[in-house]
């Protein structure tokens, strides 16, 4: 058994149907415990030299160290976006009851 070193990852969609495509295929593939999609979100960000206003979706995607090459390019590859947002940054701590559901769900 590999060492568990939970993560969130942050990705953003443009919608919820993407959003749930992306959710549902991240958990299939045992790539995430738990994906939660928060709708109502606004993103301003420059691209190709232009500031843009857009409506998405934000996915905290809970997976840990061992699957986060896997996840992004699963991401990298699933996703509508040219350079969609991944992030991974490390989960310090949490319930262990709930850091032990993530464990068993991820197969370690």
């Amino acid at each position: 058994m590999t060492s568990f070193e939970p993560l969130l990852v942050l990705c953003t969609a443009p919608d919820e149907a993407t959003g749930a495509r992306l959710a549902r295929g991240l958990i299939e593939a045992r790539l995430a415990a738990c994906v939660n999609l928060v709708p109502g979100l606004r993103s301003f960000y420059r691209w190709e030299g232009k500031v843009e206003d857009d409506a998405e979706v934000q996915l905290l995607i809970k997976s840990d160290a061992a699957r986060f090459d896997a996840l992004r390019d699963h991401l990298l590859e699933a996703h509508p976006y040219d350079v969609p947002e991944v992030l991974a940054l490390p989960i310090g701590g949490g319930a262990e009851a709930y850091l032990a559901w993530m464990r068993d769900e991820l197969g370690d």
